[in-house]
């Protein structure tokens, strides 16, 4: 049964404020060895993480930042600091670790020797704060089981890692599932607990954040699509069809077909349509009918912001221009 003395943490952030201090009081208790990698942050992140004994490690701010080249930085840190270490656990700052967690995570790696990434139920902190945090914690939810990737928070074998070179420092959104896609062709098996894992707290309040979120998603569908467009297992195509259905094919057949006649444009009723058939099948169950039908709608219409996020990926790859980091908080 491997150890908890056996794991270390990277934790990457950017003027997290108290939900980084959480963050690394949650975390030292329950770790080995905890790197924190700072982007430039221009609060006190770095000087609480020192102070709590914590390794800080500050990228070169003159580099693209992506969240892929900051997890790299840490696990390169916490691999020079103790070569003994075998499971890092990933954590954004605004997330908390739950107790017990990571004695569960380690009794499923001993349970099956094929696991190179274990994660677990991500939750919302503050889910009653605003419509957006309340989707943000039904998208988290999942079933149990074997999975094809998992978030940002999640516990990883060291050696699988390094033996498929980390994430991909170059992407700007969407490192965990092309990692975990690149574990799985090298014969690694990805699980989700139905364990307690962490608190997150997205603090969103804006119909511009949610845009800003959705329009990162597809940007990163289209790019993890085009990167392993050659491997033959079709990584990312079904969701990238969607989205160039619905947010882009469909629309302008409707508004071209409404020049000719405006019967047509009777073709958008499908979008609620569309949004009443999600909502009713919501799996696992969202926690109200208010927030299915929210659920519903973001789906629904988050493929517009989606779909310009696959073209401002495409457009960047014909001209050369590489994509700027998409935030939303």
């Amino acid at each position: 049964m491997p150890s908890p003395a056996e794991v270390g943490a990277v934790v990457i952030g950017r003027n997290e404020g108290e939900r980084l201090l959480r963050c690394l009081d949650a975390m030292l208790p329950q770790v080995e060895r905890v790197v924190y990698v700072d982007s430039g942050s221009t609060d006190d992140s770095v000087a609480e993480a020192q102070k709590r004994g914590v390794e800080v490690v500050a990228l070169d701010l003159q580099l693209p930042f992506t969240a892929a080249r900051a997890r790299n930085a840490g696990l390169e840190r916490l691999r020079a600091l103790d070569p003994s270490l075998r499971f890092v656990q990933f954590v954004d700052g605004d997330c908390e670790l739950r107790e017990g967690w990571i004695e569960a995570a380690l009794t499923a790696f001993a349970a099956d020797p094929a696991l190179v990434v274990v994660c677990g139920r991500r939750r919302e902190r503050y889910p009653e704060a605003s419509p957006y945090n309340a989707l943000c914690d039904v998208e988290w939810d999942g079933h149990a089981g074997y999975v094809d990737s998992s978030g940002g928070d999640a516990l990883m074998k060291i050696d699988a890692l390094a033996a498929v070179d980390g994430f991909n420092p170059a992407l700007i959104a969407g490192e965990e599932p092309d990692l975990c896609h690149r574990l799985g062709l090298a014969g690694g098996k990805v699980m989700r607990l139905d364990q307690e894992m962490t608190w997150h707290d997205a603090d969103m309040h804006r119909l511009s954040q949610w845009w800003k979120r959705m329009k990162r998603a597809g940007h990163a569908y289209a790019e993890n699509h085009w990167d392993h467009r050659r491997d033959g297992t079709g990584f990312r195509r079904v969701d990238l069809r969607r989205i160039l259905f619905w947010g882009g094919a469909l629309p302008l057949a409707l508004l071209l077909a409404g020049f000719f006649s405006p019967w047509a444009l009777l073709g958008f009723l499908v979008y609620p349509l569309q949004a009443w058939r999600i909502r009713r099948h919501v799996d696992p169950p969202a926690p109200s009918a208010r927030v299915a039908r929210q659920y519903g709608w973001s789906c629904v219409l988050g493929k517009f912001p989606e779909f310009l996020g696959v073209l401002q990926y495409h457009a960047g790859r014909l001209t050369g221009r590489h994509s700027r980091l998409i935030e939303y908080k």
